[in-house]
Order: structure tokens, then sequence, then C-alpha cells
């Protein structure tokens, strides 16, 4: 009978010890490292493909955009990591096999976008050259995939490892390091790319081209191996030491676990949420449009080298820091979230037309300053809207109505590229000038800031907080029945 008595109660898990502030800089490394990948794939190729290789920007972008239209697979990888852990860990071994793929999937790029303007140049748009095309929007789907599943287990990870009250300083700091990523990334691509040997940045020989190729594939040889280092660096041992993963009784509402009917769904609950929605959508597209084609601009309309185009991510990267650290400090406790939001938008309008202007100088300098300014202003803009986003919903929503906006928000990203695309090559049939055709796609950006303030001012907060949690909690409430 023994057998049968009160058990010896087991040992309760020693309690996981709180993050550090060195070890959220550690975890920051990863996003920083996708920074510098971003520069890579929208500063270095678009501009590459639609200048030096003549592809239409319409099939550029659209390539381009093909890892931003898989992001609905992110799901899939966060339930796979929740489910089925590698070598004992739910989240680093995804992010370690995730970052070896992508960085082998952005070379496979540059060699099928050479391909790719070999067969343009000898054969003309033949099948032989779509066929290229075709293949370098799979090798970036597949560049999407290995992003989704090495980024999303690790946006898990940060909820594994953080408590409610250090989460938001771990989600600032990560954040903030893919912006110095970006600004990391652009310098350090500019050093490695040539300058041309005899012609002007505008009119390349044959030698430039080829020096071109080699410099560009050393480029996407040594950046995505260091960030693949950088990787395993920034998530090494953290969640061994630190995942409360194991102990939590629920699962926390993650921006992954979020299909796209769901978000669908619950963005369009009720008037309130699809206005928000809505003005979300108009706000990113409007500030995306450009990721395509600036590069482009650069080199065709102030005739800058590769080099100097990709540095531009500099200007932009660095404005966008101030911006969001300046909104965070000063602009919104004195103008409040949403005049902060309709301030931004309203800048972005402005420093467009001034992008449009520097064109017609043709002066690099006033580019850079322009730039400068787009980045003060994109960060002053996405604080606002998402302080006004955290602010417009009930705790007990919250986390479905951001999961559900993240995943909008990255298709809309990629919307955003292929209609800069498109509207570059619309441009360039209705205007015999370059300045003129990459002023419309800048144009459209202003029309669309200036219509997502619109829709901001008829964002009521009160009907929003009145009627929102219901509406979301009905959704919900659907979904389980």
């Amino acid at each position: 009978m023994n057998n049968f008595s009160d058990p010896s109660p087991v040992a309760e898990a020693a309690p996981k010890p709180k993050l550090a502030l060195p070890t959220m800089f550690q975890l920051g490394l990863y996003q920083m490292g996708l920074g510098i990948m971003s520069v890579l794939t929208l500063g270095v190729l678009n501009r590459v493909m639609i200048n030096e290789l003549a592809i239409p920007a319409l099939l550029t972008a659209g390539a381009i955009a093909m890892h931003q239209v898989v992001a609905p697979a992110r799901l899939w990888f966060g339930q796979l990591s929740d489910a089925r852990p590698i070598a004992g860990l739910h989240r680093t071994s995804y992010v370690w096999i995730g970052s070896a793929l992508f960085a082998l999937a952005a070379f496979l790029a540059v060699q099928v976008m050479w391909q790719l303007g070999d067969s343009l140049q000898t054969t003309g748009w033949s099948g032989a050259t779509y066929a290229w095309v075709a293949l370098l929007g799979v090798i970036f789907a597949f560049y999407g995939l290995s992003l989704s599943a090495g980024s999303t287990p690790f946006a898990a990870l940060l909820v594994d490892v953080s408590d409610e009250d250090d989460r938001s300083k771990l989600v600032g700091i990560v954040w903030s390091m893919l912006m110095v990523g970006i600004v990391v990334g652009a310098i350090l691509s500019s050093r490695l790319l040539p300058q041309p040997l005899n012609s002007t940045c505008q009119d390349l020989g044959q030698a430039d081209l080829a020096l071109l190729r080699t410099s560009v594939n050393r480029l996407f040889l040594i950046i995505p191996g260091v960030v693949f280092l950088i990787s395993l660096f920034a998530t090494f041992g953290v969640e061994k030491k630190y995942s409360r993963f194991a102990t939590r009784s629920t699962t926390v509402d993650r921006e992954d676990q979020i299909t796209l009917g769901r978000a669908l769904r619950v963005l369009t609950a009720s008037r309130q949420t699809g206005l928000f929605f809505t003005f979300l959508l108009f706000m990113t597209i409007s500030l995306f449009m450009q990721d395509a084609v600036m590069e482009s601009y650069g080199g065709r309309v102030f005739g800058m080298c590769v080099g100097e185009t990709t540095k531009l991510n500099a200007f932009w990267g660095t404005g966008t820091l101030i911006g969001i650290a300046g909104a965070g400090f000063a602009v919104v406790p004195r103008l409040g979230k949403k005049n902060t939001a309709r301030f931004g938008c309203l800048m972005v309008a402005g420093t467009m037309l001034l992008i449009i202007l520097a064109g017609f100088t043709a002066n690099p300098r006033f580019l850079q300053w322009g730039l400068l300014l787009f980045g003060l202003a994109s960060g002053i803009t996405t604080t606002g809207a998402i302080s006004l986003m955290l602010d417009l919903t009930a705790a007990e929503t919250a986390g479905t109505f951001i999961g559900a906006w993240g995943l909008a928000q990255a298709l809309a990203r990629a919307i955003a590229t292929v209609l800069g695309g498109a509207v570059l090559d619309l441009g360039q049939l209705l205007f015999n000038r370059d300045v003129l055709a990459y002023g419309l796609v800048f144009s459209l950006q202003a029309v669309g800031m200036i219509t997502a303030i619109w829709l901001l001012s008829r964002v009521d907060v009160q009907e929003f907080r009145d009627n929102a949690k219901a509406a979301i909690a009905a959704v919900i409430g659907q979904e389980l029945d």
C-alpha cells in the first residue's frame, strides 16, 4: 500500500533568470543581421537589375516582392517550432537553419540575376529569359521562406525569454538594432562595391560590368556568411538559459499564430477596426513604394554608382532611428499619439516632394538630405501609428490585433514593392524624362499619405474602445465554436 501513498513532491524547475541588458543587445544582433540582408536585396539587387541589366522595374519588383508574399508561411513555422524541437531546442535550431538557408538563397539569387541579364542581352524577351525571371521569383520565395523559418521562431523566442515587465524594452532594443543593421549594411556594401574603371556610372562599359559582377558576387558571399555567424552568436545559449516555454501553461498569443483569414476577420471586425486597418494599409504602402526604385533613381537621375546608391540606405536608416527616438521622447508626449501619426504622414508627403525636387537639380547631396528627412518622417509616423494601435484595443485582444496587423503589413509591403515598380514602368511609358517617371512614384506616395491622414481623421478612439473589443472577441469566439 505504501506504493499508493502520496508521492514525494516533484522538484520544481528552478526559476529562469531575468534578461540582462547585454543579453537583450545580444539578441538584437540577429535583427541587425536581417537589416544588413535587407540592404543587399532592396539596396543592391534592385539597382543592378533595373539600371545595369535593364530589366523592367515591374518584373524586378515582382521578383523581389515574392519574399514578402510568402509571409503567411510563418504561421506554419511558428507552430512547427512549438511542437517539434530540434536538438532539444524549440527556437534556436530553427533560427540557425533559417539563417543558413537565407544566406544560401541570397547568393543563388545573384547568380540567377546574372543569367537573366545575359539571356536578356543575347536573346531578348525569349522563353529562356522569362524562365529565368520565373526562377528568380522562386529563389526569392525560397529566400522569404528561409527568413520566416528563422525570424518567426526568433520572434517567439523573444516572448519565451521575457516577462511582461521587460518585453517592451526587449522589443524596442531588437527593433532599433534592425535599423542599425540597415545603416551598417549600407556602409559595408558601399565599401565593397567598386567605382567604374573608365566610364560614368550611367554608361558602364563591358570591363566595368565584369568588375561589378565580380564585386557583387564577392559581396553576396561575404556579407550573408557574416550575417549567419552573427545569428549563431546572437542566439547561442539564450534559449537554454532564459526560456520559459516549458513552464508556461498557456501559449502567449503571438503574431505567428494568426492566419491570413483570421487576420482579415479581426481587422474588419467593426467599422472602427476597418477604418484603422485601411489607414494602416495606406500608410504602409505609401511608406514603402520607393523600396524597389530608390537606388535606381540615384543611378539614372543623379548618376550615382552602385556603391553610392547603396549608401543611401544609411541616410534613411539614420533618419528613422532619430525619428523613432525623437517621437517616443518628445513628439508623442506633446502632440499625442493620433496627432503624431498625422504629423508624420504629413512630413512623409512633404519629403516625397523634396525628393522629386532634388531630382531636377541632379545633386546627390540634396537626395541624401531628402532621404535623411524621409527617414525622420518615417520614424515619427511609425511610432505614432504603432503607439495608437497599442492604445486602441483592450489587453484581452491586443495580441490578436497586433498579430493580425503584422501579417497584413508584410503583405502590404509586398504590394508596395510591386506597385512601385509598376508605376515606374508606367511613368517611363508616359514621360521621356527619368525624373518625371520616378516623380510619378513619389507623387503617388504623397497622395497615399494624404489619403491616410483623411482616414485617420475618421478614426474615433472612443468608438473604437467601446465597440472593437466586443467585435474582435466575437470573431475569436466564432472561430473557437
